[in-house]
């Protein structure tokens, strides 16, 4: 097999797996409905009233996209102007480095959206404004069937609380680019700008799972439940899939080594940090 062909294969299989960590989320928005379980009506928990949302799906999307294109791109671009990340492919060094850290962020965003929407359909809790949205003809006792007369659309919407999807992504995107800034900027200088950039990161996401409850489209469960699956996904996907944390290792100073041409064949990114002697506290070696 050509060295091309098998490359193409790769970046095929590499899409595939997106798409099928995918799969469920797209199923479930696409094809089911959500679990329709009985309500008691004097519940004072699903009691509460309609108000828009404080961070609409539009500035989530606005925003988490914009964070990501900003710190992924011009971190990848600094680092392989600077010479401290390479890669061994023979393709542009740019696209190849943004193209796996990019690969790795979007599988890690398809599993978390999976994981949410399949508990959200099969789960089916009703949001705290449930009964407004619903609006039911009657309603006394516990009630398996409700005869609502709302918008169809956004009655299906309200039994959709559990957990609360703005949480787990906001949080995976946040936490993802918090971990991605923690391996990438370690320069001297970054000491205390890195974890301010993290700072407003995860609190973006924090405040985005407050203002669910606030305006009553989450209980707090939701929001909890969702910012701690959000965080574990993006831990995950940092620590095993990526490999910003990944100890990279030291070339030999002879090309014509076979030990050091198998060690090139294998790094594929490798980080140098040119303000240290030796290696840095990501286990990277520096070059001099």
């Amino acid at each position: 097999m050509s060295d091309l062909r098998r490359k193409k294969l790769l970046v095929f299989m590499d899409v595939l797996c997106v798409f099928v960590a995918a799969l469920p989320f797209i199923t479930m928005n696409l094809v089911y409905k959500p679990y329709e379980r009985g309500i008691y009506c004097d519940d004072e928990s699903i009691k509460y009233p309609y108000k828009n949302d404080t961070i609409t799906y539009g500035l989530m999307a606005a925003v988490t996209i914009c964070c990501t294109v900003i710190i992924l791109c011009s971190g990848e671009a600094y680092l392989v102007y600077s010479k401290k990340i390479r890669s061994n492919s023979t393709f542009n060094q740019y696209v190849a480095a943004l193209y796996k850290v990019l690969g790795t962020f979007l599988f890690g965003a398809a599993v978390s959206q999976s994981f949410t929407d399949l508990a959200k359909y099969t789960i089916g809790r009703p949001r705290p404004n449930f009964l407004a949205v619903c609006a039911p003809k009657t309603c006394r006792g516990y009630m398996l069937q409700i005869n609502c007369t709302g918008n169809h659309n956004n009655v299906t919407e309200s039994r959709l609380s559990f957990y609360s999807g703005h949480s787990s992504f906001g949080m995976y995107c946040m936490l993802f680019l918090a971990l991605y800034v923690q391996a990438r900027l370690v320069a001297k200088w970054a000491r205390l700008l890195r974890p301010t950039i993290q700072f407003f990161l995860v609190a973006f996401a924090i405040y985005v799972g407050y203002t669910r409850v606030s305006d009553y489209k989450h209980h707090w469960s939701d929001v909890l439940v969702g910012l701690l699956q959000g965080a574990l996904i993006a831990i995950l996907n940092v620590h095993y899939v990526s490999d910003f944390f990944k100890p990279r290792p030291q070339c030999c100073s002879s090309p014509e080594s076979p030990e050091s041409e198998k060690l090139e064949r294998n790094a594929s990114l490798q980080i140098v940090d040119t303000d240290r002697a030796t290696t840095n506290h990501y286990s990277y070696p520096s070059t001099t």
